[in-house]
């Protein structure tokens, strides 16, 4: 199998972001997956390989209809990745994650409210809580959908995380943070529901997040 060198790297890529969010604490096992937009079409891990022992040829490309050549099987969630990719133009990268904390909001089925500013990274006031569906299934695609709306990412009941952006490490990067807002809003509930933040704040940080981490020029 033979592919361009831009393609390689970017299989590469997603095999490396694979392996880090088990190093970052984030992902246990091969229960994640992360799939990156490419041709007409997107590619994404396949299933029941240890991240450790992918090679670039495992990583397999869907069409939008969620066909595929050869004999390595996609990721059992290929629903949702296919459905936000490809109704989602602003997201070119989704990473899919069973995060301790996040996933214990995710089975008392709470969304995570503006506990803190970083919520904004999310893109919006609050991540939202999607409903439960069994996974791989198209319902759990549709209920992901409307969790998403306006939003880089939301938690999946009794399920996990998706977070979602430009690039495979900025969606990386992004579900580490929504671990992070979901860690501290569990040390927060013990003592009563946290105070947030109002909308109007948000949308200040949202505006400020158009800049937020830019150098002026490349370092």
């Amino acid at each position: 199998m033979t592919f361009s060198s831009a393609e390689l790297a970017l299989r590469q890529e997603l095999i490396n972001a694979c392996c880090s969010m088990n190093r970052l604490g984030i992902n246990r096992g091969t229960s994640g997956n992360i799939s990156v937009r490419h041709g007409d079409g997107l590619l994404i891990s396949p299933t029941g390989i240890p991240y450790e022992d992918l090679l670039p040829e495992h990583i397999v490309q869907l069409d939008w209809d969620g066909n595929f050549a050869g004999d390595i099987l996609p990721s059992s969630e290929w629903r949702f990745h296919r459905d936000v990719l490809y109704s989602r133009n602003d997201l070119n990268a989704l990473v899919h994650t069973h995060s301790t904390h996040a996933s214990a909001l995710s089975v008392l089925g709470k969304s995570i409210p503006a506990i803190h500013y970083m919520i904004a990274a999310g893109g919006g006031k609050d991540i939202r809580c999607a409903q439960y569906a069994t996974f791989g299934t198209q319902e759990l695609a549709d209920f992901i959908l409307e969790a998403m709306k306006d939003r880089r990412a939301c938690l999946m009941a009794n399920h996990g995380v998706l977070a979602g952006h430009i690039s495979i490490a900025r969606a990386l990067a992004l579900a580490v943070t929504v671990e992070e807002l979901a860690q501290q809003y569990l040390l927060c509930l013990p003592l009563g529901e946290p105070a947030t933040l109002s909308d109007a704040e948000i949308d200040i940080v949202l505006q400020k997040f158009r800049t937020y981490g830019q150098q002026p020029r490349k370092i």
